[in-house]
């Protein structure tokens, strides 16, 4: 039997990290520009041309609250599995909720 090779970030995620031909190409200014403020609702939706402040694919469309900003990029808290994480999640990969 032959050993799995690939362990790596992306792994599995074909489909997941993929956009339809017509959605690619550059990313518009304004998505990697947008503000946040704390207690705002945010869904994680990675964009996969952005791979700065991307966080792992098993957090793709969940939603969580903003609870604070580090750098260029916004702290996320969300209940994942019973537990509280604090995600570091770029704003190219965060979309507004409500």
């Amino acid at each position: 039997m032959v050993d799995r090779k690939g362990k790596g970030f992306r792994r599995k995620t074909r489909d997941k990290l993929s956009k339809h031909p017509r959605q690619r190409g550059k990313l518009t200014i304004t998505r990697i520009l947008q503000k946040f403020n704390n207690n705002d609702k945010v869904a994680i939706v990675i964009e996969p041309s952005w791979h700065y402040g991307m966080p792992h694919p098993r957090y793709h469309g969940l939603v969580g609250t903003v609870v604070g900003k580090r750098g260029n990029c916004y702290e996320v808290e969300l209940e994942f599995n019973g537990e509280k994480k604090l995600l570091i999640v770029h704003p190219a990969h965060l979309k507004k909720v409500g």
